[in-house]
């Protein structure tokens, strides 16, 4: 367990930094991200804690991997006008790991450098560095984000039957897509035929049908006109006309 938190911590987060520790030593792993500005504490490769932290605006401290140097239950910042550093863990040329009393500035760039935590935070963290040992301790600092380990499942205990998950040989349900409205089958249309149309002959009358049908009469030679000698005298006087006698009565 030691080897997989010190590999995938210190040597997999960072390249190695001055003063590179032997970290399969490691229990305690403390991970500062500057980026998120948030804390991992790690004991024994399981995730402990996840804390809002403040670093300092000119972008300490470095980044690197390190070893707690001293632990201080109360301290004051000489340098800083005497400003309280409750419960510091000393890693390097005087920064430290403690308590502020600006804690609504937690979670963003805030200090002259050094790590800044929730005073109850820097407390449990000050205590558990203390119980485990300096020596048992490294601290990195990333300016990018940390990866932290999932925690493994409990063992279980000795007797204990673990079920494990059965395949099922049923076959998988097939996925119902919704499938288009019916369209209505197109109604069958009896094809037409188109028959030409003959325009009957117009009708002809009795009458033209009769001059159709009678030939025309043959041209009858005229017998020449006698002569005046030749007519006889009966037909040459005017004939008597007789007229009806009109009555006087």
């Amino acid at each position: 367990m030691r080897g997989l938190l010190g590999a995938a911590l210190v040597t997999g987060i960072l390249a190695c930094a001055p003063g590179s520790l032997d970290s399969a030593r490691a229990e305690i792993v403390i991970a500062i991200d500057k980026s998120k500005q948030r804390m991992a504490v790690l004991v024994d490769g399981q995730q402990q804690h996840v804390w809002k932290v403040s670093t300092g605006t000119g972008g300490g401290p470095r980044a690197g991997t390190y070893q707690p140097q001293r632990l201080e239950k109360s301290w004051f910042s000489r340098k800083y006008g005497m400003s309280p550093m409750p419960h510091s863990i000393f890693f390097h040329e005087g920064y430290a790991i403690h308590g502020t009393i600006y804690v609504s500035r937690l979670g963003n760039r805030a200090s002259h450098g050094c790590v800044r935590l929730h005073p109850d935070n820097a407390k449990a963290l000050f205590e558990l560095v203390r119980r485990h040992g300096t020596a048992s301790t490294v601290i990195t600092v990333s300016n990018t984000e940390f990866a932290i380990p999932a925690k493994p499942p409990a063992p279980a205990a000795p007797g204990t039957v673990v079920e494990l998950p059965h395949k099922s040989k049923s076959r998988p349900e097939p996925i119902k897509v919704n499938a288009p409205a019916e369209i209505a089958p197109k109604a069958q249309v009896t094809p037409v035929v188109l028959t030409p149309v003959r325009t009957p002959a117009r009708a002809v009358g009795r009458s033209e049908t009769a001059q159709a049908s009678v030939a025309p009469p043959a041209a009858v030679p005229l017998a020449a006109a006698p002569s005046a000698g030749q007519m006889p005298s009966s037909e040459l006087a005017p004939a008597a006309v007789s007229l009806p006698q009109s009555s006087k009565e």
